[in-house]
């Protein structure tokens, strides 16, 4: 069977033995979204009329002089070109003085830049807008608003601190600890500081088996996020869900709990697959462009590998990696640790306030070393990268079956999940409950 994954801006074919195929894993999509702009923009402006426990945006709007609009950063697929227009006129409705501040929610990435801004905002609302990139290191711009439930020190931007209205758009999808994107996530990470951050994802939290993809009860690092978002009193909050071609199918807009609540209803409902057969080959992607251009964000697709692959097996992992590892602190962990399993003791007991950079991310990319292998599958990042951090590469999906097959034999089954960050393996999700 030949089966397209999604690679970079495209995808790559791979052609997959009928006789060892047992599934393909997608998402299953109520109804198709639309192709046209003016259809999927029809959808938000719906959303926004029909708002889920909250008044109209207009009314909390009216009488206000600043707003700030939390949007998303370069590494997430948030069609803010057809979201954040509806969203600012319905703002501006009854109030067309309001003055508005995009801020961009980088969490702990990288600056956006101003090339990545303009493909994701576009050069009218870039042109009209004000617009700030977070910046999680800037003690200056940041604001201390108590104490999160784990303990930590909740500081937050000051943009969205210092407004008399506080919205925030993004996407609803599943996140392999926080349950699922969107809503709460736009405070934290998105626009809160280092310090923040480091508490939210410390060891003992990334450990929990509530912390995965589709849990949200029980979830200690959900909890911290709502907190944070009541705390800086988040008024509105505007979410899509996308689908396999980024194009929006349906929208929330509202309370940030209770609208979001809604859409991750859905949102689970199409994402889970099912997962009480395992393989010892699982092949998966992260999901195309934005989220695949570096190893960092392609350990999330992994996951819903990790739940499926048989205890040593192979997970080949379709990952365009253009901006190579993705983090300094994330690729330094793992290229000197002597093996996953000495840094997983490592991490172990490390205590909260001693949290380091991207340790949550290498935590989990080292628990799923542990107990598989990952070859990574790019020709856009050179080999020397995957080899220095515990991870395999090959070139093409066919040298990578070959790879695996020298581990797990030439008739091993094969599962195959093109998207690995849309769904949500029902056995993994019904654990953590």
């Amino acid at each position: 069977m030949k089966i397209a994954i999604p690679y970079g801006r495209s995808s790559m074919e791979i052609d997959v033995p009928d006789d060892r195929l047992l599934a393909v894993l997608r998402p299953t999509e109520p109804d198709g979204a639309p192709e046209d702009f003016v259809l999927q923009r029809a959808i938000v402006e719906r959303a926004l009329a029909n708002p889920v426990a909250s008044p109209p945006l207009r009314r909390l709007a009216s009488g206000r002089s600043r707003a700030t609009v939390i949007t998303s950063d370069h590494t997430r697929p948030v069609p803010s070109r057809i979201t954040l227009p509806p969203l600012l006129e319905e703002m501006r409705a009854d109030n067309a003085s309001l003055e508005v501040t995009l801020l961009v929610a980088t969490g702990m990435h990288r600056p956006t830049t101003a090339d990545e801004l303009g493909e994701r905002l576009g050069p009218s609302i870039l042109s009209r807008e004000r617009v700030v990139v977070h910046d999680a290191r800037c003690d200056d711009d940041l604001r201390f608003l108590g104490k999160l439930p784990s303990g930590g020190d909740l500081w937050v931007n000051r943009f969205a601190v210092e407004t008399d209205l506080l919205v925030a758009e993004g996407f609803i999808e599943p996140h392999f600890f926080a349950g699922f994107s969107g809503g709460r996530k736009s405070v934290l990470p998105g626009v809160a500081g280092y310090r923040t951050v480091l508490a939210n994802h410390c060891a003992s939290f990334i450990a929990s088996p509530r912390a995965r993809a589709g849990s949200l009860d029980g979830n200690p690092i959900h909890a911290d996020m709502l907190f944070a978002a009541e705390a800086a009193r988040l008024a509105f909050i505007l979410n899509v869900a996308l689908d396999g071609k980024k194009r929006i199918r349906a929208a929330w807009a509202g309370h940030f709990d209770e609208a979001h609540r809604r859409g991750c209803a859905d949102v689970a409902r199409s994402a889970a697959v099912d997962g009480r057969r395992k393989a010892p080959i699982v092949v998966t992607s992260n999901g195309g462009y934005p989220l695949d251009q570096n190893v960092y964000q392609a350990v999330k697709g992994m996951t819903a590998a990790e739940a499926l692959c048989s205890d040593g097996g192979v997970i080949i992992a379709v990952a365009a990696c253009e901006d190579g590892h993705g983090g300094q602190a994330f690729f330094d962990a793992l290229a000197g640790a002597a093996s996953p399993r000495e840094l997983l003791d490592r991490i172990g007991g490390r205590p909260m306030e001693e949290t380091e950079p991207d340790q949550w991310e290498y935590q989990i990319l080292a628990r799923i070393l542990n107990r598989v292998e990952v070859i990574v599958v790019s020709d856009r990042c050179p080999p020397e990268l995957f080899e220095a951090i515990h991870l395999r590469w090959a070139p093409t999906f066919e040298r990578a079956l070959a790879m695996a097959e020298e581990r797990t034999g030439p008739d091993a089954d094969i599962l195959v999940v093109p998207d690995g960050v849309a769904v949500v393996v029902e056995t993994a999700r019904e654990a953590s409950r």
